[in-house]
C-alpha cells in the first residue's frame, strides 16, 4: 500500500488547514476528495489547483448529516475503489465567555466537531476494515488544554482527542492508525474570525500570539500539513494514538 496511489478524504477541505492538507496530499500524486458545506469556497479551491496542475474532487456534504456523510463516502469509494485516508478537519467557532455563551454556540460546535468526526469515521472504517489498511488524522488543537473564551471548542477538541485514542486501540487489529494534530496559533481564516470577533486587526493578533510561542512565529496552515502527511505514511505506521502538538513549542 505504500507505494500505491491512495484515496484521500479531506474533510473542511476548502480553505485554511484543509485546503492545504489537500494541496499537499494531491501533491504526492494521490487522488483527493475535498469535503466542506460550502460549495463555492470548493468549486473556488478546486479551480485554483486545476490551474496549478493538481486535480481534486469535490463533495458539497453537511458532515453532522449521518445519511449525507454516507452516500458521500459510498460515491466516492464506488469512484476509487478505495477509502484509504480519512482527515477530519471540519469545524467552526463560536466563541465567547463561558457566562456569555450561547446554547446554540455551544450546542453548533459540539455537533460540527464531535458528531461530524463520529460520522465520518464511521462511515469510513467500514470501508478500511474490509481492506485491511488505513489511516485517520483528526485535526484536534491546543485549545483542547483549555482556552479563555473557548469552552465549546476546547471542550470540542478534547472530545477528538479521546475518539482518536480510542479508535486507536479499537481498529488498530485491522491495520487502521489513528492519530490527531493539535495546532497552536495557525495563521488562517477561523483565526482572522477570531481577531475580528476581539476587534483587533489580524495583524496585531498574529503580533500578539507569536510572542507568546517560544519559536517566535505563528504557524501556518502548510505546518500542519506536513504533520498530516507524516501520519499517512509508512515511516508513522508504528505511531497510533497519538495527539502531536504542532504549536511552536509549550507556553512558558
Amino acid at each position: 500500500m505504500s507505494s500505491e496511489k491512495k484515496t484521500v478524504v479531506v474533510t473542511g477541505g476548502a480553505k485554511g488547514i484543509g485546503k492545504a492538507i489537500g494541496k499537499k496530499f494531491v501533491e504526492q500524486n494521490n487522488r483527493v476528495y475535498l469535503l466542506d458545506n460550502n460549495e463555492k469556497e470548493l468549486k473556488h479551491t478546486q479551480s485554483e489547483f486545476q490551474r496549478a496542475g493538481l486535480p481534486a474532487e469535490i463533495f458539497t456534504v453537511d458532515v453532522t448529516d449521518t445519511n449525507e456523510v454516507k452516500k458521500v463516502f459510498e460515491q466516492i469509494f464506488d469512484q476509487s475503489g478505495s477509502l484509504d485516508v480519512l482527515i477530519n478537519n471540519a469545524g467552526i467557532i463560536r466563541d465567547n465567555l463561558f457566562f456569555k455563551m450561547q446554547e446554540e454556540d455551544w450546542d453548533a460546535v459540539i455537533k460540527v466537531h464531535l458528531k461530524g468526526a463520529y460520522n465520518c469515521c464511521h462511515a469510513a472504517q467500514e470501508y478500511m476494515v474490509s481492506q485491511k489498511w488505513g489511516r485517520i488524522i483528526n485535526i484536534s488543537s491546543a485549545s483542547a488544554l483549555g482556552n479563555r473564551g473557548q469552552a465549546n471548542y476546547a471542550t470540542a477538541k478534547a472530545g477528538i482527542q479521546g475518539l482518536t485514542k480510542t479508535l486507536a486501540i479499537e481498529l488498530g487489529k485491522f491495520n487502521i492508525t489513528v492519530n490527531a494534530v493539535a495546532p497552536g496559533f495557525i495563521e488562517s481564516d477561523m483565526t482572522r474570525e477570531a481577531a475580528k470577533n476581539l476587534g483587533i486587526s489580524f495583524e496585531e493578533l498574529i503580533a500578539d500570539k507569536a510572542a507568546a510561542i517560544p519559536v517566535r512565529r505563528a504557524g501556518k496552515p502548510e505546518d500542519i500539513a506536513e504533520v498530516s502527511w507524516f501520519f499517512s505514511t509508512e515511516a508513522a505506521s508504528f505511531v497510533s494514538g497519538q495527539i502531536l502538538y504542532a504549536a511552536g513549542g509549550p507556553k512558558a
